[in-house]
């Protein structure tokens, strides 16, 4: 899911290590476009799962460094470096589990319950399989990680008021920082 094709999936390979050197770790990559202009997107995270402007500015540069030393992406292409915002992708085990009571769109390889797509409520991991309360179901279902191709979380009231708690945080120690910056030592 972090790469969807082989030649993404040969990318992550080369770029996964020079991220986590910078401090961030690689939700989702993908190369997009035809031969005439292609664009190389990631979306990344810091371990805390921020990502600011400034992460962006600095895990590009990074990048940017190997991609014109190996040459792995023949042409001109147009690089790309994100947050995976509010309603992020979910493309790694462990992001089920930190979204946990959040609702998702989840789209599966094969069908399930005689279905591809379902849509709930994460409820956490099991032994590598993702659980979710699906609508007017009494029981949690359990899904093998393996099977899901696609993932995001709903953008709804519950998930904007977490993003502007994280946001008042952020602000709030930026600005903590700053005045510890501007009062003089006694």
């Amino acid at each position: 899911m972090r790469g969807k094709t082989a030649e993404d999936l040969k990318l992550l390979e080369l770029l996964d290590p020079v991220a986590e050197v910078a401090g961030y770790g690689i939700v989702r990559l993908r190369l997009m476009g035809g031969a005439e202009q292609r664009k190389l997107q990631i979306m990344a995270e810091r371990p805390d799962g921020e990502m600011v402007v400034e992460d962006c500015a600095r895990l590009s540069r990074a990048v940017s460094e190997v991609l014109d030393a190996a040459d792995p992406v023949s042409g001109e292409y147009l690089l790309e470096v994100s947050s995976p915002g509010i309603d992020r992708p979910l493309t790694r085990l462990d992001d089920f589990g930190a979204h946990e009571g959040y609702e998702v769109k989840l789209e599966l390889d094969r069908l399930a319950e005689g279905r591809k797509r379902f849509r709930g409520v994460l409820a956490g991991v099991e032994d590598g399989q993702v659980a979710i309360d699906l609508e007017d179901e009494a029981e949690t279902t359990l899904i093998p990680f393996a099977w899901i191709v696609e993932a995001k979380l709903v953008l709804n009231d519950d998930l904007m008021k977490r993003g502007a708690q994280q946001r008042a945080a952020r602000l709030a120690i930026e600005q903590q920082q700053t005045t510890d910056l501007e009062e003089p030592n006694p």
